[in-house]
């Protein structure tokens, strides 16, 4: 069978099993997840079997050791995906829930209720602790998935798609309702995404090449983000203390996460006093300095930087440094340059946290707090299946919620227009 024809029918499938999903109750969706946990741990021995094959061609095929800890499956690995799935399953379920009720003039009472999206595809790379977490959010959301792993993972993602096929069939649902790809042939991407017939959203989870060329090529509504350029502004109203951990927290807690800051602005008017304070605090954590003209003057080890570092997401101990004239200055520099991810102001002045809050277009935008709070977990989702910089439904962490539509629903009694 060739590769179109094959995701044909994984896609036919798909929408079959998705209509048996979205009428599925919540407690039939979360026996899924509770039973999928148990055949996870039942399965452990299995799940290092098939890890070791996806680890042992790695190495022949030269993955670096970054690539590598990605990949492998170990025992606290395997608990955390094990806890995920009873997390999810704890978590309220969003689907027919009514909102916005309201009595129109004529008598008739119009609101919104929350409904599956249908099916979706997720394509993602490395780590096969992915294919449960994505499964997991999909189903707890009335939602049938089609998971296509990287090929490096294919092993270890076959064995978690045994498991997940024990909790359908356990909670009497299609196996069909959750399919992980089982050919590493690129072509299936391609008609993945190009099936509006089958599939009604793709989330693409992984590099930037990855993102972009989903983005250029899909048919289908992507739910994504490609870079994280994120960017704290220190205003002349701040509270240095505040100031001060806030900054070095959005940058050094992690590095290599979307939500991290790469460019630092701060108000020219107190640039002098708190620039050297903050250089010295990064210097500590050993963070390579990159700055303006003006913060170079001020700080006079620091690295010029050229425009591509007001572009750059680093995902490494580097850090941009620019000195602007106030707060109009920030707000030019963060809406001309950033990802549109998540930007924060440190201020005290009510009205200019307004105004950033109000006039920065990013989907998440906070005042006094550290830009790695952009998170589903942080934000009280529970968990997340990725960050959204689009402007469509879901935007920011996007959880179960950003996982289901709307649609009206109207009830009368009888009620005819006239």
């Amino acid at each position: 069978m060739d590769v179109a024809t094959y995701m044909s029918e994984l896609g036919q499938q798909a929408r079959a099993a998705s209509r048996a999903v979205a009428r599925a109750s919540t407690a039939e969706r979360n026996q899924v997840l509770l039973a999928t946990a148990d055949a996870l741990d039942a399965a452990r021995a299995e799940l290092v079997t098939a890890n070791s094959k996806d680890l042992e061609r790695g190495r022949e095929n030269g993955l670096d050791s970054a690539m590598l800890d990605r990949l492998e499956l170990t025992p606290d690995r395997v608990d955390t995906m094990i806890e995920g799935l009873r997390q999810v399953a704890a978590l309220p379920d969003p689907v027919g829930v009514i909102s916005d009720m309201t009595y129109r003039p004529s008598g008739i009472q119009v609101g919104k209720m929350r409904v599956p999206l249908g099916v979706i595809g997720i394509i993602y790379e490395s780590r096969p602790n992915v294919t449960v977490e994505a499964a997991s959010l999909c189903l707890k959301s009335g939602n049938a998935t089609i998971l296509r792993g990287g090929s490096e993972a294919i092993h270890s993602n076959q064995a978690i798609a045994l498991c997940l096929k024990q909790g359908l069939a356990a909670a009497g649902l299609p196996e069909a309702a959750v399919q992980v790809v089982n050919t590493t042939d690129r072509a299936a991407v391609g008609e993945l995404i190009t099936m509006p017939q089958y599939v009604d959203v793709i989330v693409p989870r992984g590099g930037k090449g990855l993102i972009e060329r989903i983005s250029r090529d899909a048919r289908v509504p992507v739910i994504k983000h490609l870079d994280g350029v994120c960017h704290v502004y220190i205003d002349s109203h701040a509270d240095p203390e505040k100031a001060l951990k806030v900054a070095v927290n959005s940058k050094t807690q992690r590095y290599g996460t979307c939500n991290t800051m790469e460019t630092l602005l701060i108000d020219q008017e107190i640039a002098g006093d708190l620039l050297p304070l903050l250089a010295e605090q990064f210097r500590s954590k050993s963070v390579e300095l990159r700055g303006c003209e003006q913060a170079c003057a001020i700080v006079g080890d620091i690295v010029p930087a050229t425009d591509a570092d007001w572009h750059a997401e680093y995902l490494a101990p580097i850090l941009a440094i620019r000195v602007v004239a106030g707060l109009d200055g920030a707000i030019e520099h963060i809406n001309h340059y950033s990802s549109q991810h998540t930007e924060s102001i440190i201020t005290e002045n009510y009205t200019r946290a307004r105004r950033f809050l109000t006039e920065v277009d990013s989907s998440s935008v906070m005042v006094n707090a550290s830009t790695r709070f952009a998170d589903g977990f942080e934000y009280g989702l529970g968990a997340e299946i990725g960050i959204s910089t689009d402007k469509i439904h879901a935007r920011g962490p996007v959880g179960l919620e950003g996982l289901t539509s709307q649609k009206y629903v109207v009830f009368g009694d009888g009620h005819v227009r006239v």
